[in-house]
């Protein structure tokens, strides 16, 4: 029997951005080296094999605001969805077989829930970042790209979407509020975190242990108002894609001590998920056929972690 193809799902145009000709506002200096990291960002090749029934993807839309900063598009989910009702969060949804690729599902979805167009020359790609695992047994991709189109005004799809706002990017690497925070809300940290236990049984000889994952929280300044903090998932995109653009770690710890790798929890989830274990066979993935791929990136992540560190 032979291997069965590999996903195709992260194959994308990647535009020619020319900053100095684009209809955008004047750059900062961090914000255009942002820019310039992103696009050169190229997705580290994995040796995993994801089922497309299971992938989803989010668009990671910035924008240059009016003193040259960079801020990302941010939603609060509708109040009376099923899931996750009024949380703060990026567009994007699952794959569907009419999506070309994880880029194609990102705009899709946004285009749906913001009214974003698809349209690449008023929103061009910047990059692909490696997924994530979602907790609803998703794996996720983040789309990231800049909106260069002013004139565009969002339509937000009610029944989905309740109201959108930007959030500074930069700011996802600090501990610092990138805003004054209201009278009520003094004493609230702008960021704080949640180590989460994951079952984990490479910790423990026996098979049965555990580790733990860190959840960032980071204030909006519009908590009064009934928006949500960005947390989760959603927290741990953008401080990806922070750290990517502005060449650097956030200032606060990133991980819990022994956190496993987002690869590594992927190929065990694949494993030991029952929902992506089926999906896998259905989609003729052995999620057994990979007995060295979290090992092998966590040793390029320790790598990657060591040589960022002595650059700082």
């Amino acid at each position: 029997m032979s291997s069965p193809r590999r996903s195709s799902l992260l194959k994308f145009h990647r535009p020619q951005i020319h900053l100095d000709d684009a209809p955008i506002p004047t750059l900062k200096p961090d914000s255009r080296q942002c820019l310039q990291n992103l696009l050169q960002y190229r997705t580290p090749h994995s040796h995993v094999a994801y089922p497309k029934s299971r992938c989803a993807a989010v668009l990671v839309a910035l924008f240059v605001g009016r003193m040259g900063d960079l801020y990302v598009l941010l939603s609060r989910r509708a109040p009376t969805l099923r899931t996750y009702a009024g949380d703060t969060s990026l567009p994007g949804g699952k794959w569907e077989p009419q999506d070309r690729n994880m880029e194609w599902t990102a705009r899709r979805e946004a285009f749906e829930e913001i009214g974003l167009p698809i349209d690449r020359r008023k929103v061009p790609l910047l990059c692909i970042v490696e997924p994530f695992l979602a907790g609803n047994a998703l794996i996720v991709f983040p789309v990231v790209v800049l909106v260069v189109d002013h004139t565009i005004r969002p339509i937000l799809n009610a029944p989905e979407v309740a109201s959108l706002f930007s959030h500074p990017l930069a700011s996802l690497l600090t501990s610092e509020p990138p805003f004054p925070l209201e009278h009520e809300m003094l004493e609230l940290e702008y960021h704080t975190y949640v180590d989460v236990s994951i079952p984990w049984p490479y910790n423990d000889p026996m098979g049965s242990g555990t580790a733990f994952v860190r959840m960032h929280r980071f204030l909006t300044g519009r908590e009064a108002g009934g928006t949500k903090p960005i947390f989760g998932l959603t927290a741990s995109i953008l401080i990806r894609v922070a750290a990517i653009g502005y060449g650097r770690g956030p200032d606060f710890s990133l991980c819990a001590p022994g956190q496993p790798s987002m690869e590594e929890r992927i190929v065990h989830a694949l494993r030991n998920d029952s929902v992506l274990r089926e999906a896998a066979r259905r989609e003729g993935i052995d999620p057994d056929g990979e007995p060295d791929a979290g090992k092998r990136a966590a040793v390029i992540e320790r790598q990657r972690r060591k040589r960022m560190k002595n650059k700082l």
